[in-house]
């Protein structure tokens, strides 16, 4: 057979850019951003985001440049995850909790052109500038609840959308492979590395949430989930795929997040476990009733203990459990439901569901590889190797950073540095971080396994296990733990051990107890760095 070229009629690079012109199109009307008493219909939301782009381009901004964000879930941010893009320009949404000197070191690293920043984190910015060489364009953006704070730059978002013309059209991506985003890893140890998005795998990626989470027309999504987090897991473009209507929330709040579920009548959400755990332990005063129905939550950045999606159930809550990374951007696996399941009671369903599961659809292969061998390991839930990733939602690499690239890229996968194993069915589960597992007289002890114990004691709240440096045995599991309210007088040290020692082998049982709030990054990851090294000076 002849070869056929491909041409524009049959060929154009994919990009999320097309989803919010499509949802103004079919859906003008309709309401697509809520924050607090404002309401912003699609062909709004797209009139505001071509004029960011035109008015980004106005300002000297050019195809490839990096156009920094420090926004929190607000309808600014929403409109830059579309308009920055617009522009041919590539989104660098900025962690807003971190300090000033790695915020200084981005901005230098990305060399961005421009800082679209919310008032409220202004004092940050002044003392990023003051830390650092870069001095990019500032927008700042006005809000109700950061008033008391004085703007940094000298132009207002309202005032530089003004400058742009609304009726000029998207720049497009000459090929889906141009860069679409920039984000930042929170390393714990060095400089944070710049991960590399397309438009293809953005694209891609947000078809794949919007079709594992079953998102529609009629969704409700709530923004608890930071957008600054992997492009808020690509759920921005993913919400507006579908047409559903995007929910803003400053910060995250039990109250305001009940209250919101029941007015706005959401129907979908994400977070980390951290956020379950607050919904979970919330002030009874602050709950409401769902009358619309089950609220679907999406979870993942750390395993949720099966005690979690237990009590998540028990309150109204359908959770999916999803595996990613920034390197992926954001969800690459799902715990798929399957419908034996239904017959199992609620704990053991909940072990099921606490598994990371499968490569999502939009994921072309996951597996996990002997690190010896390189091949992979036998589907007997027992063998530990690392988990690996390929597809076009994998990142197209570290900015300027060519070593870290290839070695996090090599052999034709992505290296996660998690340990998992896999089951007979297919299914992933995670048994902990390569740098997490403890070793004790020989033996390997998975901290994952020895948190779901903890995580199934009726007074615990959260719990994190890391490798105490020992004599005798090298290393023994030392646990940190948070008690549940009400709960610090009514359980002790020799408790949580006497628990753990009745429930799993004797050799990883905790030899040390240590109660207390534990450290987390802003996406809600436990800092075990910081428990680590707090274990070595006990």
């Amino acid at each position: 057979m002849d070869a056929l070229p491909k041409r524009t009629a049959n060929h154009v690079p994919l990009t999320p850019l097309d989803f919010l012109r499509r949802a103004a199109q079919v859906y003008p009307a309709k309401t697509a951003v809520v924050y607090g008493a404002l309401r912003r219909s699609y062909a709004e939301v797209y009139a505001r985001a071509r004029a960011l782009a035109a008015a980004l381009t106005d300002a000297g901004v050019a195809r490839g440049d990096r156009v920094s964000v420090m926004l929190p879930n607000t309808p600014a941010m929403l409109e830059a995850h579309f308009g920055v893009p617009g522009c041919g320009a590539v989104l660098n949404s900025i962690n807003t909790r971190l300090d000033a000197a790695t915020v200084a070191f981005i901005l230098e690293h990305a060399e961005s052109k421009v800082l679209i920043v919310d008032r409220g984190f202004s004092d940050v910015v002044r003392a990023a500038f003051a830390a650092g060489t870069a001095r990019p364009r500032v927008v700042w953006v006005d809000d109700e609840a950061a008033q008391s704070v004085e703007p940094v730059g000298e132009l207002e978002y309202e005032d530089f959308l003004a400058t742009g013309d609304a009726e000029r059209p998207f720049v497009m991506p000459q090929d889906e492979w141009d860069d679409l985003a920039l984000n930042y890893t929170s390393g714990t140890t060095g400089n944070p590395k710049g991960v590399v998005y397309h438009h293809r795998g953005g694209h891609m990626n947000a078809l794949g949430n919007a079709l594992t989470f079953g998102l529609g027309p009629r969704s409700v999504y709530l923004w608890t989930l930071p957008m600054f987090h992997c492009n808020g897991w690509t759920y921005p473009w993913a919400v507006t795929a579908v047409g559903g209507t995007h929910v803003c929330l400053r910060q995250v709040d039990p109250a305001a997040i009940f209250r919101l579920i029941a007015e706005e009548k959401v129907t979908h959400l994400c977070g980390a476990p951290v956020v379950l755990t607050m919904l979970i332990h919330a002030p009874d005063t602050a709950k409401r009733s769902f009358e619309h129905g089950p609220v679907s939550v999406a979870t993942g950045g750390a395993a949720p203990p099966s005690a979690v999606i237990d009590q998540m159930e028990r309150l109204g809550f359908a959770v999916t459990h999803l595996y990613g990374m920034t390197e992926c951007y954001g969800p690459a696996s799902v715990c798929a439901w399957q419908d034996e399941w239904a017959d199992l009671d609620l704990a053991e369903r909940a072990v099921m569901m606490a598994r990371q599961g499968v490569a999502m659809v939009t994921m072309s292969e996951q597996t996990v590889l002997d690190p010896a061998t390189g091949l992979p390991v036998p589907a007997d839930g027992v063998t530990m190797g690392e988990l690996a990733l390929r597809g076009n939602t994998v990142m197209k690499g570290y900015l300027k950073n060519p070593v870290a690239t290839e070695e996090a890229l090599r052999d034709g996968w992505l290296h996660t540095g998690d340990l998992a194993v896999l089951h007979p069915d297919g299914y992933v589960e995670i048994k902990d971080r390569s740098k997490d597992i403890i070793i004790s007289g020989g033996e390997n002890i998975a901290s994952l396994e020895v948190e779901e114990m903890l995580y199934r004691h009726p007074h615990v709240m959260e719990a994190a296990v890391v490798a105490r440096p020992d004599a005798k045995w090298g290393e023994t599991p030392c646990a940190f733990v948070t008690l549940k309210p009400g709960s610090e007088s009514a359980v002790t040290e020799a408790d949580i051990l006497a628990y753990c020692r009745a429930n799993m082998a004797h050799y990883k049982v905790p030899r040390t107890v240590i109660f207390g709030p534990l450290p987390k990054t802003s996406t809600g990851k436990i800092q075990k760095f910081m428990l680590r090294d707090q274990a070595k000076a006990l």
